[in-house]
């Protein structure tokens, strides 16, 4: 499937089926822990980028095919800003009257400002969006966000949709050692955090590779004082144990680009994903995709990872 993907085991929504309406990757902010490596270039435009009845049509098609409780949630997710697609709205529509499973929307939060938008995502049962940064300086240094895009329009329209939105608010702080984990910079994220009022705070830390190679995962203590200074609606949300449904794959090699291209994965953690199949069909999948150009190895914190070839991550002599 080109759009569906999943079930796959979500930090925060259990077992997902995900459903992406961009390619890879439209997207208006440049986030330097982003997993799907740099946006080149920036992209601010929404309109169908896909077509919203082919989307639908592979949706269908997947609960159709799906056992009871073997999916949690239908999750909205763009290889970008989700919202940047302009048939959001009618999409959520359509899958809510497809299903009784709740269905959520992934986004950064950059264009809540625009009324129409907000319109939009009214009718999802959760909304998780991102605020990273206290400051205007910080959030241009984390998220590197289109031009116009200002810190203010991002307060605005978060503040804007909790009042109007009835369903389940929950943002993402994305820790980083050194950049956003001290107590001035997560003192500013919650007094920032005040009025918009979510209903749950999530620290996350970069699981998978970080587009800048000088992004570090905080340490214990920089988790606590997150945790202390974010107060009693934040949790520290931890990777998922769950697993990959790849029943629908018959061969190795689509399953694997099926992982790596939203979900970049550590190698240890892609061999266990794929246990089905033997460890030399694993092993020369792995062979022929990187000669082929299809896949590359990313190496983060000392970690090695697997990630689509048209992912972009620099490396330190690069930069």
């Amino acid at each position: 499937m080109g759009f569906v993907f999943g079930p796959v085991p979500s930090r925060r929504l259990g077992q997902s089926l995900g459903v992406d309406p961009l390619p890879l990757k439209v997207c208006n902010w440049n986030c330097v822990y982003c997993q799907l490596g740099r946006t080149i270039p920036l992209s601010n435009e929404r309109r169908e980028y896909f077509p919203r009845e082919s989307i639908l049509a592979e949706v269908r098609e997947a609960l159709d095919g799906q056992k009871p409780g073997a999916v949690d949630w239908v999750t909205l997710v763009g290889s970008g800003e989700t919202t940047l697609h302009a048939g959001i709205g009618w999409l959520l529509r359509q899958i809510k009257s497809l299903t009784g499973i709740p269905v959520a929307v992934i986004t950064n939060g950059s264009l809540l400002h625009l009324p129409e938008v907000r319109e939009e995502l009214r009718v999802a049962d959760a909304v998780l969006a991102s605020m990273d940064a206290g400051s205007r300086r910080l959030y241009r240094m984390i998220n590197r966000p289109w031009p116009g895009l200002t810190y203010e329009l991002l307060l605005q329209g978060l503040i804007a949709f909790r009042q109007e939105y009835r369903g389940r608010l929950w943002i993402e702080v994305m820790l980083m050692k050194g950049i956003n984990d001290s107590e001035e910079a997560l003192q500013k994220i919650a007094d920032a955090l005040e009025p918009i009022q979510p209903d749950q705070i999530h620290i996350s830390v970069p699981s998978r590779p970080p587009a800048e190679p000088n992004i570090q995962r905080p340490d214990e203590e920089g988790l606590r004082r997150a945790k202390a200074i974010l107060g009693s609606r934040a949790q520290v949300v931890c990777a998922s144990g769950g697993a990959f449904d790849l029943s629908g794959y018959e061969d190795v090699t689509s399953a694997i680009l099926a992982i790596i291209t939203r979900h970049p994965m550590r190698e240890e953690e892609l061999r266990r994903t794929l246990e089905r199949w033997s460890p030399g069909q694993v092993e020369e999948a792995l062979r022929q995709l990187s000669a082929s150009g299809a896949a590359q190895v990313v190496e983060r914190c000392g970690e090695r990872f697997w990630s689509a070839a048209a992912c972009r991550y620099p490396s330190l002599r690069s930069r």
